[in-house]
């Protein structure tokens, strides 16, 4: 925003660090930093202590975190700790959000084009079904039966237009409920035998715009209001949705918390406090707000270019952090021990997949860079590993929590050629034969006489 002072942005740890923790574990990793995670954590839910409960008093908000952002039992084990659900979009998810001991309704299980098997599990273990389309509550009640508590998301069309190019505007998406479907299906899930009732929607994404965001919570509590009235169903609770944004580039403004929870709180009480239909619970579905800033990919120059452009080339690529080259997103770059060096010189900064595109940085200011420079990417705790892929058979990185004290512990182990390899049946051969051999040594090259 306009008069907005830049983000100093630094990393948690120190180079020593990085380089004691490179003996045992090579680079490419990504660290997540538990301490911040867990201040965020609480920050959100100090910020919405003002949601009331079903008995009208206060703590009835729950952060549903959005495991697809970051999913390691590890991380959901620290949120589960600060108060944090799980939102849930696959049957691993679910495994997932299982195995930290999340039981219940504080499992959101929100999916598009289910299998049936899916909803079975999910009404299983008790979880907020929340239906993506009107035809999936017959399909729900065939395969798994309709659960007394069941939620839709609706996609409000052309009546809200702030997407981008993350999560496109919600008129060509394929998410949701229209306006007029909505109403319909909380008569058809009554008439089903559901009592209770959820509303939701996921229509920002990376929105940094507090009054933006909370445009997204008028409009669902206006719906409330609508469906009450239409209906005589009152929903129990309402699902903004996970659309706060982190600023990636220093010239980003952080989203203010609070200044976005008394907004939403002033449009409650406008909307459903006057409409009599109060309390009604309000959640959120935050991932990237939760890990993302707090993740840091570490990487290794192995080669620097000089071709029509200059190119610093890591050991790291698109297949350890994909928002780049994906959505052309920006990730800010430190070069440790170079952090007061000047930035004048320009490169692209590329990883090693055979795509033109995998790259981290297009013409980035940065300082001299020379082979063997540590890197740190920032911001790649939300949608970064998650997002990982074997393409050219790259291999996924390892993933450390940075504990108090300065502790690394690993929570995901670097892939191996076999783990690569461990789904092929190949006439029984091993893969693993080329690489037990070993490279011949260097010889230095003869010189010619003159």
């Amino acid at each position: 925003m306009p008069g907005e002072k830049p983000i100093k942005k630094t990393v948690p740890f120190t180079r020593t660090q990085i380089e004691k923790l490179e003996k045992e574990y090579p680079t490419p990793f990504h660290i997540y930093d538990e301490e911040a995670i867990r201040a965020g954590a609480r920050r959100l839910s100090k910020a919405f202590s003002w949601v009331p409960g079903p008995d009208g008093k206060k703590g009835g908000f729950l952060n549903y975190f959005a495991v697809k952002a970051l999913p390691n039992p590890y991380i959901l084990r620290v949120l589960k700790e600060e108060g944090m659900g799980a939102d849930c979009s696959s049957l691993p998810e679910l495994q997932l959000a299982d195995a930290v001991g999340m039981k219940g309704e504080d499992i959101m299980f929100t999916s598009n084009d289910t299998p049936a098997e899916e909803f079975v599990v999910a009404k299983k273990l008790g979880a907020i079904i929340n239906l993506d389309d009107i035809t999936h509550l017959d399909f729900l009640e065939k395969c798994a039966g309709i659960p007394r508590l069941i939620c839709f998301r609706y996609n409000p069309g052309e009546e809200y237009c702030h997407g981008n190019t993350i999560i496109g505007n919600p008129d060509e998406a394929k998410y949701g409920l229209t306006h007029d479907q909505i109403l319909k299906a909380y008569k058809m899930a009554q008439k089903k035998g559901a009592k209770r009732f959820g509303l939701h929607a996921m229509i920002v994404s990376n929105q940094r715009d507090e009054e933006i965001l909370a445009d997204a919570a008028r409009l669902l509590f206006g719906l409330a209001a609508e469906i009450h009235e239409k209906t005589g169903i009152t929903p129990e609770f309402i699902n903004l949705g996970g659309g706060v944004g982190i600023p990636y580039s220093p010239a980003d403004h952080l989203v203010d918390i609070e200044v976005f929870a008394r907004k939403v709180h002033e449009a409650y009480k406008e909307n459903i406090v006057e409409n009599g239909i109060a309390p009604i619970r309000v959640v959120m579905e935050n991932g990237r707000a939760i890990t993302g800033p707090y993740g840091y990919l570490v990487s290794r120059v192995r080669h620097v270019a000089k071709k029509h452009r200059d190119y610093v080339g890591l050991d790291a690529c698109m297949a350890n952090l994909m928002r780049p080259a994906l959505y052309g997103a920006y990730h800010h770059i430190t070069v440790m021990g170079k952090e007061k060096k000047p930035l004048n010189h320009v490169y692209d900064v590329t990883g090693s997949l055979c795509e033109n595109n995998d790259k981290f940085a297009v013409q980035r200011f940065l300082p001299e860079i020379t082979p063997g420079d540590l890197m740190v990417i920032h911001e790649s705790g939300a949608h970064g590993h998650a997002m990982g892929f074997n393409y050219n058979g790259k291999l996924r990185s390892a993933e450390f929590l940075m504990q108090a004290g300065g502790k690394f512990k690993l929570i995901r182990r670097a892939e191996t050629a076999n783990d690569y390899f461990a789904t092929l049946d190949f006439k029984g051969s091993d893969f693993s034969g080329l690489a037990k051999k070993k490279a011949p040594a260097a010889t230095p090259a003869k010189s010619k006489k003159q």
